[in-house]
């Protein structure tokens, strides 16, 4: 099986062209080939496949084998793929995914090639029974929360997927791994959530750490980063127009007068290789 490794923000997959590979069990690959010691190390996987109402449709796997609704970062990298392995030379380019059907916006380098991307995230959604969270409330914000000992301010939101945000004093030293998994697996949330631990550094300007729902920590999450500007929005700390950075590097939100949230970032791609079969 031939795939490629490409990253956005170092939040890193396995794509496959599954215009020509056929995969069967694609969540056992997807655990397969995100082992970073025994396989290609990954956050997980992500296949490209013919789509009758997109240039190509794309579905993500988690590393744990779970399948998501949309990823962010990937959704640029998919473009990358799709455009600069002539599947589809057109921009923009649509993208069918399971949160919907999404439009990308192409940036080139000097060579061609697709070095960025200005992804449609879709309007943001905060009704609890969408997201979904087991609060009765016409919206999760602000809304008090313990772990560990803590009490903490979370405001939820789904962009395609679930996602919570925690605004908190310092980021670098909150305590991510103790706290993130036991925010992704709380009984509040039927799915799981992801859950970002966001430091407002100015009205357009946040840091971002990220627990991600069946991948761990991340360096990056597209659709978390445009569920943090919603959030921020909302609850006043921040404008409609932030900066986001990331372990991985830096994401541009634009929540729009259109209601959708627009997000730019780099796509890279890495290496490609066989995988044995």
């Amino acid at each position: 099986m031939r795939f490629t490794k490409m990253q956005g923000l170092g939040n890193d997959y396995v794509y496959v062209d599954c215009f020509h590979e056929r995969i069967g069990d694609p969540q056992a690959l997807a655990r397969a080939v995100s082992d970073r010691h025994f396989g290609i190390g990954s956050d997980g996987l992500i296949l490209v496949l013919p789509s009758r109402q997109a240039h190509v449709r794309m579905r993500m796997f988690n590393a744990d084998g779970s399948e998501a609704q949309m990823c962010g970062n990937g959704i640029r990298c998919v473009a990358k793929y799709t455009y600069d392995h002539n599947i589809a030379r057109t921009n923009p380019l649509d993208i069918e995914t399971a949160a919907g059907l999404k439009r990308v916006e192409l940036t080139f380098d000097q060579a061609g090639k697709v070095s960025a991307a200005t992804v449609d995230m879709g309007e943001p959604i905060f009704d609890p029974v969408a997201i979904p969270v087991a609060i009765d409330a016409e919206r999760v914000q602000d809304y008090p929360i313990d772990l560990a000992g803590r009490r903490l301010s979370m405001t939820c939101v789904s962009m395609g997927n679930p996602h919570a945000a925690i605004f908190v004093d310092d980021v670098e030293s909150f305590p991510l791994e103790q706290i993130g998994p036991m925010l992704e697996n709380h009984k509040l949330f039927p799915q799981r959530i992801n859950a970002h631990f966001v430091q407002v550094l100015s009205r357009q300007g946040v840091r971002i750490r990220t627990w991600e729902r069946g991948s761990g920590v991340t360096l990056s999450c597209g659709t978390g980063a445009a569920g943090v500007c919603a959030a921020g929005a909302i609850t006043g700390r921040t404008d409609r127009r932030i900066t986001a950075h990331l372990p991985g590097g830096r994401l541009e939100l634009d929540w729009r007068n259109d209601g959708h949230v627009y997000m730019t970032g780099s796509a890279v791609e890495v290496f490609s290789g066989d995988w044995p079969t």
